[in-house]
């Protein structure tokens, strides 16, 4: 063989190697996932995953929102008074109540916090307060804050919130 018909070869062959190595990482990068789903894998939110499935409203959060939660950890769950979240669980509609008090329309990173009151999903307010890196909500902590979804942020939080009496 002569030495030209090798480098072309060769040539051919590191391109057919490129090709194949660009096709494989594109099949391998992972689909946007929603906030159901982000909830689902996240570790500290095994609980708020139990709830927002107890309430039915893991098809709202595949939907196209884009929704911000302020997502109570499990810690935050297990600081509750004993009993609460058994006897929540076993009210469909209050837990429902509660998860939509944690939700706002739009996605709201936290850089774009202000000083202000948001309105959540079930209609209440949600005072929101950030000094420097610091974002609260009512008298919670945002411990994580910025998780993306492919239809929102989550914003994970310390302290489960408690909607205003009707």
């Amino acid at each position: 063989m002569s030495y030209l018909l090798t480098v072309r070869l060769a040539r051919r062959a590191a391109l057919a190697c490129a090709a194949i190595t660009l096709v494989s990482a594109c099949a391998s990068l992972q689909k946007p996932v929603s906030l159901a789903e982000t909830i689902a894998k996240t570790p500290e939110l095994s609980t708020l995953n139990g709830l927002v499935k107890a309430a039915g409203l893991t098809e709202t959060l595949q939907g196209s929102g884009p929704f911000t939660v302020f997502a109570p950890s499990d810690a935050a769950f297990k600081a509750l008074k004993a009993g609460t979240l058994e006897s929540l669980s076993k009210n469909p509609a209050a837990v429902k109540d509660i998860l939509l008090f944690h939700t706002v329309s739009g996605a709201v990173a936290s850089k774009d916090v202000k000083n202000s009151n948001a309105k959540a999903v079930n209609g209440g307010a949600l005072a929101l307060a950030k000094s420097g890196d610091f974002v609260t909500v009512e008298n919670g902590f945002v411990i994580k804050a910025d998780v993306m979804a492919s239809n929102g942020v989550i914003h994970i939080i310390d302290t489960v919130l408690t909607p205003p009496k009707k």
